[in-house]
């Protein structure tokens, strides 16, 4: 049994949206200086950030070069060059460090994820701090696998489709209702702009396992 989008709901995916980039300056020499004084000028480093800070790295890349050292800037499509998310993140190979610039740790995650091995650090415009950053894949794994094994043995499921800007994917709710109704489980489509865990409690006695297709999550 399945509960669905009415075409009124589904319409909301559709409406044109206007997206406006938003640039912010920080201090280039700061950061240039905060690099220089923790790698050897021998060092091959990554350069990424969000993307009010994209424009912060191309700048600072040139400098950086003809100090010694040798940046890349990588990119995963259809992103733009140095940006990151939460959900998207390049593999990057041939390089010694990643540096993220930027506050908080969600972005910077994802990147650490996707790269295990990679030596990560943070510059913080804002407090101007440079920091060394550490993720528990092994926590993380362990986490996932207990994940995953409950879902192996649920009935019911919920599927978040989140409606903040560009987070949910109405394409991959379709190959999730698919999957789920050739294996004979049944499901709910839940329509959030923010996951919160009191508003899911609401459908305990409803829905045994929660698939996230969104990105906001409020604790």
């Amino acid at each position: 049994m399945a509960y669905t989008l009415s075409s009124s709901q589904a319409d909301c995916f559709t409406n044109a949206r206007r997206y406006v980039f938003v640039d912010i300056q920080i201090d280039i020499v700061h950061l240039i200086d905060s690099v220089k004084a923790n790698f050897e000028k021998s060092s091959r480093l990554a350069l990424v950030s969000t993307i009010q800070f994209v424009t912060s790295l191309q700048t600072a890349k040139q400098p950086l070069l003809e100090a010694g050292y040798s940046v890349t800037i990588p990119q995963c499509l259809p992103l733009s060059p140095g940006e990151i998310l939460g959900c998207t993140s390049p593999k990057v190979e041939g390089v010694d460090a990643l540096i993220y610039v930027g506050d908080g740790r969600f972005h910077l995650e994802s990147i650490m994820i996707s790269n295990p091995l990679l030596a990560a650090y943070r510059y913080d415009p804002y407090n101007k701090s440079f920091t060394r950053e550490y993720y528990d894949h092994k926590v993380m794994r362990k986490h996932r696998k207990k994940a995953v094994d409950t879902a192996r043995n649920a009935v019911n499921f919920g599927i978040i489709l989140g409606t903040l800007g560009k987070q949910g994917s109405s394409t991959v709710v379709k190959q999730l209702q698919t999957e789920l109704e050739k294996s004979g489980k049944t499901y709910i489509i839940l329509l959030l702009s923010e996951i919160i865990p009191s508003k899911l409690a609401l459908f305990d006695e409803q829905v045994d396992v929660w698939i996230q297709v969104s990105l906001t999550f409020r604790f």
